[in-house]
């Protein structure tokens, strides 16, 4: 009987498409949730290692321009207040506020230092969210994605009991299907959720490199107008 039991289940097909095909409308609902997810973290993941090394390009070439020597208006009209970069518009956002701190006679209006500070704070605010858009995706589906796939096999292990009280038969047969169709949705629910919690360590962490990278350029190029602010006094 014993041997009859492991034939018959030998026979059984178990690769993921016929255990997805297999399962409940519940189980399936779960495991294509799952899988969407699972591939919208990879794309997030991909675009964020482009924009990321993106956004190191262009700030190495920015500063190797702001620190050649080259004039500040000079380099702030070359920008034609169309800036691209994080630094290009922190720049851009300073050199305007300095120069609206500035009366037609070519007075200095008070509080010029602060409004300056603020204007680039925004600038590095924007920045800072740009850098950090997506990432609460990679953390809710490495979050959530884990209990997910639980639930889907919960879900189908209460249908394979359901199936072996209606078979009135505990063989092989009868429960490896199920059981296997249902650890399918935890394994799904994993394969979704490590990605997803890896990369978001490491690109947070990128992130946070670069919001920092990007505040000490605010603060040196704070300094640089503070000169010479005092200089226009």
């Amino acid at each position: 009987m014993e041997t009859e039991a492991l034939g018959a289940a030998g026979e059984i097909d178990f690769s993921m498409l016929a255990l997805f095909f297999r399962s409940t409308w519940t189980v399936k609902l779960v495991m294509i949730t799952l899988v969407i997810a699972s591939f919208w973290s990879w794309s997030i993941i991909v675009q964020k290692f482009i924009n990321y090394r993106k956004a190191r390009r262009e700030a190495a070439l920015f500063e190797e321009v702001f620190w050649s020597g080259d004039p500040l208006d000079t380099l702030y009209e070359r920008l034609d207040e169309k800036p691209g970069s994080a630094l290009e518009k922190i720049f851009s956002a300073g050199m305007a506020e300095w120069r609206r701190s500035h009366r037609s006679d070519g007075g200095l209006i008070a509080g010029a230092q602060a409004r300056i500070d603020r204007a680039m704070n925004v600038a590095l605010g924007r920045a800072a969210d740009d850098l950090n858009k997506g990432l609460i995706l990679l953390a809710t589906v490495g979050s959530i994605a884990p209990f997910v796939g639980l639930f889907g096999t919960v879900w189908g292990i209460m249908n394979a009991f359901k199936e072996i009280a209606n078979q009135q038969s505990t063989n092989l047969a009868v429960v490896a299907p199920g059981i296997a169709e249902a650890l399918l949705a935890t394994a799904l629910g994993l394969l979704a959720a490590i990605p997803a919690v890896v990369f978001y360590n490491k690109l947070s962490g990128d992130a946070d490199r670069l919001t920092a990278e990007n505040e000490v350029f605010a603060d040196e190029f704070s300094l640089i107008l503070s000169r010479q602010l005092d200089q226009d006094e």
